[in-house]
């Protein structure tokens, strides 16, 4: 992945991008990206769920993950609920949740089938979810900001527990990664963190401090690189921290 890209097409690293990292490479998105959320990647395909603030409406698009190129996208509108969050793969499944725009109020939880982007599963939450990260049997998933984390088990979800979160970042992406639960997110409108917490104590074990790409929004499409979309592979961590027209960064973890 990302083979031809040089150190000239991509941008020269901050000094304060993501700390015990080194960029690899960037890769222009295709398409049309709104307001970007979160970001999930398996072999040749890689999904960015997006918001249009403007007209209500909520996507998960699809790209080619060697070339950017965009492939479909599937509208996520549920009603009210035109939020879609950060986004997580477990098997032959994406979980996506769709909230309203304001904390305290309602999401829905959907399980879509990554070959054919068909819905398989609805989990209705009596709160905003903005992020899930999926395992077999187990679901965790962020409320606004992540003041709260519910443990969810997807084939009863009526046994729900929430944590509170253990750090101060506000987490927008969320993946399983072997014995840890990997957290992307935003301290403010110039910072962010990777947090790796222990699964299932959900203690903190390891963080990596982030800058921020500008200009920063409001201002601009830009934003901390953890503040938004985040994937990791191995020693690969993927962020997509600029709205549409969006671009991938690619960080080797060297510390």
């Amino acid at each position: 992945m990302f083979a031809g890209l040089s150190a000239a097409r991509a941008p020269a690293r901050p000094d304060d991008a993501i700390e015990g990292t080194r960029l690899i490479g960037t890769l222009p998105l295709d398409g049309e990206l709104f307001h970007v959320q979160g970001l999930e990647m398996d072999g040749p395909h890689l999904w960015v769920t997006s918001v249009d603030g403007r007209n209500h409406r909520g996507y998960l698009h699809e790209f080619d993950r060697a070339t950017g190129r965009f492939l479909r996208r599937i509208e996520l509108t549920d009603g009210v609920r035109y939020h879609p969050g950060g986004i997580s793969r477990s098997g032959g499944s994406l979980w996506v949740p769709v909230a309203e725009m304001r904390p305290d109020s309602s999401s829905v939880l959907l399980e879509i089938d990554a070959a054919t982007l068909r819905v398989r599963r609805r989990i209705r939450v009596a709160d905003h979810i903005g992020c899930i990260a999926a395992a077999p049997g187990r679901l965790v998933a962020g409320n606004w900001d992540s003041r709260l984390l519910y443990v969810i088990d997807p084939d009863d979800p009526r046994r729900m527990r929430a944590v509170p979160n253990p750090s101060r970042t506000h987490y927008q992406d969320m993946k399983f990664a072997g014995d840890h639960l990997v957290a992307g997110g935003n301290t403010n409108w110039w910072s962010g963190t990777v947090d790796w917490l222990d699964w299932p104590t959900m203690t903190v074990r390891r963080t990596l401090r982030a800058g921020a790409i500008g200009p920063i929004r409001p201002f601009g499409r830009g934003g901390p690189y953890t503040g938004e979309g985040m994937a990791i592979d191995g020693r690969d961590l993927y962020v997509l921290p600029e709205d549409g027209p969006s671009r991938l960064f690619r960080f080797r973890i060297t510390a």
